[in-house]
């Protein structure tokens, strides 16, 4: 079984393989954005969070 979803910056279509878990990141295949899996049942994509330095404090 294999999950299907779409980009949510681009509006590609996801296949996911069956082993994918919550919170899982991964790459959109056409825009190259990365992309977190928030739900599974239905399926729900979002842009990741982007990782900010904290410069040691």
């Amino acid at each position: 079984m294999t999950y299907i979803s779409n980009c949510p910056d681009c509006a590609a279509e996801i296949h996911l393989p069956a082993d994918t878990m919550l919170h899982e990141l991964l790459p959109c295949p056409d825009c190259g954005a990365e992309l977190e899996v928030l739900n599974l049942n239905p399926v729900e994509l979002d842009l990741a969070p982007e990782m900010q330095e904290d410069w040691g404090e």
